[in-house]
């Protein structure tokens, strides 16, 4: 199955070690060159892993082809989108609030970077996800507590 990421959850499993989780989940990672550009400036948490896990999996997106309800959304998400759309994606990987409901009001299957960690877990690829949500915490990247709360709580997990 192929999934399409935005730049957020790609950015929150490459601080906590979960980039290869994507790789052992699905059979195809894409990413459109805005979420690409997004992620490897110089100076971005993990921005030189990024690049090289990203070599390969970055394609153009046609903004004219498709329309989508984007208010107060990035390019990065509404190139993900539509990327998700022409490439029949299976999900796609989106942590923003507002980026998961014009998804949503789309038709589009979305999952985010902590659902990714459930299902690695689920799918007997990692024993627990509490490690990596505290990698997560000790970083500077914004994560919602009571997301990360009911994450562990799915999970079978205490805090």
């Amino acid at each position: 199955m192929l999934i399409v990421a935005d730049s957020s959850p790609l950015i929150a499993l490459a601080i906590c070690k979960g980039l290869p989780l994507l790789d052992q989940l699905f059979e195809e990672v894409n990413i459109p060159q805005a979420v690409y550009d997004e992620v490897v400036i110089e100076g971005k948490p993990v921005a030189e892993e990024l690049r090289r896990y990203l070599e390969g999996k970055v394609y153009q997106v046609d903004l004219t082809t498709v329309i989508i309800n984007a208010g107060g959304l990035g390019q990065g998400e509404i190139e993900a989108m539509v990327l998700y759309k022409q490439r029949q994606a299976g999900y796609l990987l989106v942590d923003d609030k507002r980026a998961r409901k014009v998804a949503a009001l789309n038709g589009i299957e979305i999952t985010g970077s902590q659902g990714i960690l459930l299902l690695a877990k689920q799918s007997g690829l990692i024993g627990y996800v509490k490690p990596y949500l505290e990698r997560l915490r000790e970083s500077d990247i914004y994560i919602n507590e009571r997301l990360i709360l009911r994450t562990l709580q799915l999970a079978n997990e205490r805090e």
